[in-house]
């Protein structure tokens, strides 16, 4: 099922997307220069102290721009703050400890340290991934949590101010998947040659993964502008969160080779005969800028920068149903949403990363117990 939406009246979504056009920006907001367009779906909200979700509990406050998070064996969290490059370990009810710092990491505009990922084997190997941004390049690297110099996995994705991916994830088959960004430039996307714009599907040592569309090619699905959300469902299908232009954000199921047709296409358009696969899921940029997506329970969880919601979405047989709003404009902006081990869903705010309102202790990390 393919679902637009936006919120409030059919008036209200007309006049966001205008605005949504007319802004300049070309960062995580989700808009940039370009032609503008126009949604015309009705809304599905709820009213922001949802019973759904039940009770927050802050876990943390005072984070410096939480990015990554990640889940060990045990429960603790792992947590990237993007402009530092520390690495925090928080148990449920104690406070953040600082664990590792990240070596090399250059912090301007959107690059930081970025996602995290627990190895599934770490119960034996003690290896976390992180993906960052250095003076050159981003690049994903992997460490023993408990000491030793990191070891770069993979290397050579083109950095920008703006739209350089991040998330890293490892699927069910064993493999580590990383959301890139097109880097400002949107011929890259479209470029089988380079990993930006991309979702890249790799080894655990960083090689190009057996059984990936082109032999010897890390490169997974194409045609992203900027990924950074990724998750599966029980079945094993791969969504992803995509950052739009001017017009509208995404939420893609993410199929082997398929291309997702940035920079020809954003949002639901012409698929050029079958070449371009269109989205499950858009939103006019103004009501998402999505960033971290989780599944669990049935229900696709995302985390909307500039919306300031945390959209629930139910899983159907043929993809997603029709989202609903949660959470609205009372945490600010959030950017990643996790499923802890024990089934609680953990959220992130991110309102000191110079584009939010910042309230009294942002930085959070907040829990909601599983339902």
């Amino acid at each position: 099922m393919r679902t637009t939406v936006g919120v409030g009246s059919v008036l209200t979504v007309l006049m966001a997307v205008a605005v949504a056009a007319c802004d300049s920006s070309t960062g995580d907001t989700g808009a940039g220069p370009g032609p503008g367009g126009v949604a015309t779906s009705t809304a599905a909200s709820s009213p922001s102290a949802t019973p759904d979700l039940g009770a927050a509990e802050e876990l943390a406050r005072g984070v410096d721009v939480p990015w990554g998070l990640a889940f060990l064996p045990g429960g603790d969290a792992l947590i990237a703050e993007r402009a530092t490059g520390r690495i925090l370990r928080l148990t449920p009810g104690g406070q953040p400890q600082e664990v590792r710092q990240v070596p090399g990491v250059a912090a301007a505009g959107e690059g930081g340290l970025l996602g995290l990922a627990v190895s599934p084997a770490f119960a034996t190997d003690n290896l976390v991934y992180a993906y960052l941004t250095t003076a050159d390049d981003n690049r994903l690297v992997r460490f023993r949590l408990d000491g030793g110099d990191p070891e770069v996995v993979f290397d050579g994705i083109a950095k920008a101010s703006y739209h350089n991916g991040g998330r890293i994830a490892f699927g069910p088959d064993g493999m580590l998947y990383a959301g890139t960004g097109d880097a400002g430039d949107t011929s890259l996307a479209q470029d089988p040659t380079s990993p930006n714009g991309k979702i890249l599907r790799l080894t655990p040592e960083g090689d190009p993964a057996p059984g990936n569309p082109t032999a010897g090619s890390s490169v997974y699905s194409l045609g992203h502008r900027n990924v950074q959300g990724l998750a599966w469902d029980p079945d094993g299908r791969l969504f992803a969160t995509e950052f739009g232009q001017n017009d509208l954000d995404e939420v893609n199921l993410v199929q082997a080779g398929h291309n997702y047709g940035w920079p020809e296409v954003e949002g639901e358009g012409d698929t050029g005969e079958g070449r371009f696969t269109n989205p499950v899921v858009t939103w006019p940029v103004r009501d998402a800028s999505p960033s971290g997506i989780a599944i669990t329970g049935g229900t696709v969880y995302v985390a909307a920068l500039r919306g300031e919601r945390l959209w629930t979405i139910p899983l159907d047989g043929e993809g997603l149903g029709v989202p609903s709003a949660q959470l609205t404009e009372l945490y600010g902006r959030l950017r990643t949403v996790q499923v802890a081990p024990d089934g609680a869903l953990w959220v992130t705010t991110s309102n000191t990363d110079g584009r939010g309102d910042v309230r009294d202790g942002d930085d959070r990390i907040l829990r909601f117990p599983a339902r």
